[in-house]
């Protein structure tokens, strides 16, 4: 695997790969990479989470990161993504992790390029870094994929991680289902109520609302939301017994869930926060390694 930018160019084996490599790491094992490698984080839409976990990743591998500051660089006066990255590579780069508010941004990237690319984000496409964190939670829950009930509640047809982690989950043969207003279920079928799905839902996966998607959400409130499509005290009381939540997070307090709910005995988002570092270790030692 040269990059990583889609979960639909991810294989079963790939995936298992990545998981198992992934529990390697989180039991103390060290990485195996024979010599130095650059990374260059590019973030060009804030984040928190998967920069920090990544830059993180990338020094507990071994590899030397190269400071970037897109606020900072010649994208402001109007250089391409391209003439950037290439660039960056002159300097004697191996790998960049980029987010970026373009869609698929990276296949302008494939063509006269050395460097790996890993996608953190890209515009409403996918989060393949992201998907992957989600199934190691799952697969540490369950111990398995097949059969497992999954609902995804919330702005689907925006949602890169609700993108990529259908793909994920239906590949390994999960069940996936989604609960959402119907302007917001993009090219999924989804349900409009949580009837029938609470109570048979092994995870509970939220999205955020995107606030900033003021056109989007024209008509929504934060207590209507909340109301028919948070998951809520009230909610949580029906679920199975040995059902989780999870959320990809930045949350919304008392919008798409209770706030004490967060870190409810069921919940596991800031556990997948924190496999989020081995994730990630485990998909740069995967990729260059493969650059050898």
């Amino acid at each position: 695997m040269k990059n990583l930018l889609s979960m639909d160019e991810v294989s079963k084996e790939e995936i298992m790969l990545i998981l198992n490599r992934a529990a390697e790491f989180e039991a103390g094992a060290k990485p195996q990479l024979e010599k130095e490698y650059f990374i260059a984080n590019l973030f060009f839409e804030p984040s928190t989470r998967t920069k920090t976990s990544f830059e993180s990743a990338e020094r507990k591998i071994g590899a030397t990161v190269i400071p970037f500051d897109a606020g900072f660089s010649s994208v402001l006066k109007g250089e391409t993504l391209y003439d950037t990255v290439k660039t960056i590579q002159q300097s004697g780069i191996d790998a960049v992790v980029i987010r970026h508010k373009q869609d698929a941004y990276y296949e302008e990237l494939l063509a006269g390029l050395d460097v790996s690319i890993i996608n953190a984000g890209d515009g409403a496409g996918q989060h393949p870094s992201q998907s992957l964190l989600d199934l190691y939670t799952i697969f540490k829950e369950f111990g398995k994929f097949e059969g497992v009930n999954v609902t995804i509640a919330g702005d689907v047809s925006h949602s890169r991680v609700a993108k990529s982690d259908a793909t994920a989950l239906t590949t390994l043969g999960a069940n996936v289902n989604f609960v959402c207003p119907p302007e917001w279920q993009g090219e999924y079928e989804a349900h409009q109520d949580w009837d029938q799905l609470i109570e048979k839902s092994d995870v509970i996966m939220l999205l955020r609302v995107q606030h900033e998607r003021e056109a989007a959400y024209d008509g929504f409130t934060v207590e209507s939301y909340r109301e028919r499509y948070g998951l809520t005290e009230e909610r949580e009381k029906m679920m199975k017994d040995g059902a989780i939540i999870m959320h990809p997070a930045p949350i919304n307090r008392g919008v798409e869930i209770d706030s004490s709910l967060v870190e409810c005995e069921r919940s596991r988002i800031f556990s997948q926060m924190r496999n989020g570092l081995f994730i990630r270790m485990a998909i740069l030692e995967h990729i260059l390694k493969g650059r050898g």
